[in-house]
């Protein structure tokens, strides 16, 4: 595609819009703390502000500074991020926070390369950090800003390639304003987050309306071109809630792979395999409706079991039944819903066994 002439008025349009429009009721907008604009920026990859902000002042409560959240148990920080998704951010974030305190004396890098190196945050999230706290001069180039500029730019080339992207990315750093670079970059973030979304885009209310290739087009939602879709795959599993005086048998996933950490229900390849593993049971098992639940690579049919164990089961009957199963440990219903659960198995957990 033949590169256009940049526009040179796009930097002060957008600060000036930001600073009358800009979302400065966030609570870490305007904040120059690189741990708090860190946990948010960690928080808002691929999740919507209105999910985040209680997360956000539960974190600080709990975590008011890196080195509260380093000395952290990682089944504390993933109970509190239980509910969010993308566990592994969790698990970074914690690992940060680790690193920062041993290898930084407790300062985050005021660099954007040194902040890049840290565990989880990536060349986008390093520059926002080093914009809004340290005044760096360097570009970002999340989900909502290669939307705002592709479209402003009419850069139609397919971001599946490496190379277009990296144009993209020399185009965002010539764009960057020799100062403001916080009012800057929030308002990229804050147009991308409202007027300029991804379908149905509200192009008439934009400031950058007069320079907007894509709305001079009448094509907005055609950018930005992404042509590679990932290949989603398939999974279905069974799974059981087994109950004793109410306590439930939970597990801890192993710390590599789906739900890292988190503490959830036995996983059974099928139906006949549980139910054969439950044969000799006392008590009565009852099958649940079936759960429909999408990770970002694959979508997952979970077939929940609920079994009940009679409350005069003796304690060797008991340890025979446990002896079956993964390692795990009894855990008070009331208990489980303050540990780090996966989404679905706290849903379940909310709405009671069945009837």
């Amino acid at each position: 595609m033949t590169a256009r002439p940049l526009p040179l008025n796009l930097a002060p349009t957008l600060i000036a819009w930001q600073r009358v429009h800009g979302r400065h009721s966030l609570p870490w907008v305007g904040s120059r703390d690189p741990y708090r604009v860190w946990l948010s920026e960690i928080m808002l990859q691929q999740t919507q502000v209105s999910a985040v902000l209680g997360y956000y002042e539960r974190f600080l409560e709990r975590f008011p500074d890196v080195a509260a959240l380093a000395a952290a148990h990682q089944d504390e920080v993933l109970a509190l991020w239980s509910g969010l998704g993308y566990y592994s951010r969790a698990r970074n974030l914690h690992r940060c926070a680790q690193v920062v305190v041993d290898q930084h004396g407790g300062r985050f890098p005021g660099h954007s390369v040194a902040l890049a190196d840290l565990p989880g945050i990536g060349r986008s999230t390093a520059a926002a950090i080093a914009a809004f706290c340290f005044d760096e001069r360097c570009a970002i180039l999340d989900g909502n800003v290669k939307r705002v500029l592709t479209r402003a730019l009419g850069n139609g080339d397919d971001l599946a390639e490496g190379r277009h992207e990296r144009a993209l990315w020399q185009q965002a750093e010539a764009l960057l304003p020799a100062q403001d670079i916080a009012a800057y970059t929030q308002g990229l973030m804050d147009l991308g987050a409202s007027l300029c979304s991804t379908r149905r885009p509200a192009c008439d209310a934009c400031p950058l309306a007069s320079l907007c290739v894509a709305r001079a087009e009448g094509q907005p939602e055609a950018y930005p071109v992404k042509t590679r879709k990932l290949k989603r795959g398939q999974r279905a599993h069974a799974l059981l809630w087994l109950d004793h005086k109410d306590s439930v048998w939970l597990v801890q996933r192993p710390q590599t792979g789906v739900w890292a950490g988190l503490w959830a229900l036995p996983e059974f390849e099928s139906d006949r395999d549980l139910w054969d593993q439950a044969r000799d049971w006392p008590g009565v098992g009852r099958p649940m409706p079936t759960v429909q639940h999408a990770l970002t690579h694959f979508d997952w049919t979970l077939r929940p079991c609920h079994w009940l164990l009679p409350d005069s089961l003796s304690t060797a009957h008991r340890q025979q039944v446990e002896n079956g199963l993964p390692s795990g440990r009894w855990v008070m219903r009331e208990q489980a819903l303050s540990m780090g659960l996966p989404t679905p198995i706290r849903r379940l957990f909310e709405a009671g066994p069945p009837r």
